[in-house]
């Protein structure tokens, strides 16, 4: 049982860019978040990301799936090891396929397993309640958004916006007392983010990322990839809704037929048209969209967003007092606790689910769970 009060909580992010997992520590009750903690990074190797990389769009039992399970789970309880004085742990895993309108997610990575290396509660399975009620299963980050307005002492709605491999936006209304209250959040994927980008430098260049922009600031936009883009029926569908990474396949074959420079500054321009198309679904222009994620590293990406977004201040979130490399890290180690206090994790206003819900499975040192 966990103690009363505030508690200092491990959270771990692999996110869908692959790049490495994110670990992060916080002292949260589960509706505030009081203090940040030590944060670590370990990255993927080569052979490892190509490994995951390999079971992508899998389910369990599926080839491939078992031994990017095995890579997750070995990355975490190293990096996890690293740290002391948490009192339970987050555990998000590794999404290698996502399907809400099948009512069906896959994250791989068993939290059995790292209960037992670790020695601490462990939180996993985050998504699977979710749909089981109706929901899309992601995103989660936005009920730690809702804590983190609250931390600003914002007076009126505040928006992040997350730019992994998928781009996710939350609209927080911190004037609601509880993240599930009617009206206090509405958060969705906006489309693909820095997946696409990474997919092609991988593939053209042998490289994990287009550092600093620096390829997109060579290129040219191809407008009528970006106008067949934005024709998917994803932008006109009302949220909550949600993405699997390769949730468009036309647009990675239009991407295909250019040259390097273009099809990685098409593919940028691509991610700030999603998100500028998702602003039509907020219940009200905000003035400040805090961005976190890698893509606010990308200075090509962030000037689209803000010519996409005029009257809006399209800030890295490090600027109100965050750390955007680890905020998803962070919002597991408080989902994490939230669990384990019964509190909700999502709700329709997040993820369409029909009900506020709690999501998660908690796993105790010595009582090892066999891998599904």
């Amino acid at each position: 049982m966990l103690k009363k009060g505030p508690v200092w909580a491990l959270g771990a992010m692999s996110g869908t860019s692959m790049d490495g997992v994110d670990a992060a520590m916080v002292l949260t009750d589960g509706e505030n978040v009081l203090e940040f903690g030590p944060t670590a990074y370990r990255p993927y190797g080569d052979a490892e990301r190509a490994v995951i990389r390999a079971a992508l769009g899998r389910w369990p039992g599926d080839p491939g799936v078992a031994a990017a399970a095995e890579v997750v789970e070995a990355a975490h309880a190293e990096l996890l090891a690293r740290f002391t004085g948490a009192e339970l742990a987050g555990f998000h895993g590794q999404t290698l396929a996502h399907d809400p309108g099948a009512g069906r997610t896959h994250q791989a990575g068993n939290g059995a397993i790292l209960a037992e290396v670790l020695g601490l509660p462990v939180v996993w399975d985050f998504r699977t309640a979710d749909m089981r009620f109706g929901g899309q299963g992601a995103p989660l980050a936005p009920f730690y958004h809702f804590a983190l307005a609250r931390r600003m002492r914002a007076t009126g709605p505040v928006v992040f916006l997350n730019l992994g491999g998928v781009g996710n936006l939350t609209w927080a209304d911190p004037r609601h007392d509880r993240p599930e209250a009617e009206g206090a959040l509405l958060a969705f994927d906006t489309g693909p983010a820095n997946a696409p980008i990474d997919d092609l430098m991988q593939a053209r260049r042998g490289l994990p990322r287009d550092e600093g922009g620096a390829l997109a600031a060579t290129g040219r936009v191809d407008g009528g990839v970006i106008a067949d883009f934005l024709r998917h029926p994803h932008f006109a569908a009302s949220p909550p809704k949600s993405l699997d990474r390769n949730a468009f396949p036309d647009l990675a074959a239009a991407l295909a037929r250019l040259d390097d420079a273009d099809a990685v500054a098409t593919a940028t321009a691509a991610a700030a048209a999603a998100v500028a198309a998702g602003f039509d679904h907020l219940p009200a222009r905000p003035g400040v969209m805090l961005v976190t994620g890698g893509g606010r590293l990308n200075p090509v990406l962030m000037a689209m967003l803000a010519d996409r977004l005029p009257g809006v201040a399209v800030l890295a979130v490090e600027e109100a007092g965050f750390d955007g490399d680890m905020l998803e890290a962070q919002a597991f180690a408080h989902l994490a606790v939230r669990v384990a206090r019964g509190l909700p994790t999502s709700g329709p206003g997040t993820t369409g689910v029909a009900a506020a819900v709690g999501g998660g499975q908690i796993s105790r040192p010595g009582a090892l769970a066999v891998r599904a």
